[in-house]
């Protein structure tokens, strides 16, 4: 007779908790500050029981990470099926991350932002991500330019590709001013003139 294999125990936690609960550590810590200690409060699990679910700590972040931007890719594709125009998504993109006035938002950054600068350097995987996650984010803000450009909001001569990029190079550029504190009227402008010479109108 063969041997009988065992059966996997139900997980007893709420997964999407854990995951969120995760993500908002290594969001406010960085991947090198966040400890083994703080995963284990924010999840409310032990060491087994964590890393038994999801692997060492550079598995879990990278599994956080891969999470977070796919939510972010497909909330950028919603509002570009929702959007009562293709301009409003772009300006929305822009200055989403600089919209809160007491800067407190802009202060956190962006988890994949801050990632790529914290550590694809040094890992290759993080590198990858980030370009996997901000490709498909040019790609949805290309289809949006030309959305736009056939609404008659931008300019026709533009490359749509191109500007798309630029337009993702300017907003990772005001997040990383409302990194180091950045007065928010100041980032509020910012974002405006970047619009403004980024997408001019016909």
């Amino acid at each position: 007779m063969g041997s009988i294999e065992p059966v996997p125990r139900p997980r007893q936690f709420d997964e999407q908790r854990v995951l969120a609960a995760v993500q908002a550590a290594f969001w406010d810590k960085g991947y090198a500050g966040t400890s083994l200690e703080d995963l284990l409060a924010a999840s409310r699990l032990g060491k087994g029981s964590l890393y038994g679910a999801f692997g060492d700590k550079k598995s879990l972040f990278l599994l956080v990470l891969r999470k977070y931007d796919e939510a972010n890719d497909r909330m950028l594709r919603t509002w570009l099926e929702q959007a009562d125009r293709g301009i409003d998504v772009i300006r929305n993109f822009v200055t989403g991350p600089v919209r809160d006035p007491d800067g407190e938002q802009a202060r956190r950054g962006c988890l994949l932002a801050n990632t790529a600068m914290e550590l694809s350097a040094s890992a290759a995987e993080v590198a990858a991500e980030a370009r996997r996650s901000y490709a498909s984010t040019t790609d949805a803000l290309t289809d949006a330019i030309r959305r736009a450009q056939r609404e008659g909001d931008v300019a026709p001569h533009l490359d749509p590709d191109l500007t798309a990029r630029a337009v993702l190079s300017g907003q990772l550029g005001l997040i990383l001013l409302g990194r180091i504190g950045q007065d928010p009227a100041a980032l509020s402008a910012t974002a405006t003139a970047l619009l403004d010479g980024l997408l001019p109108k016909p």
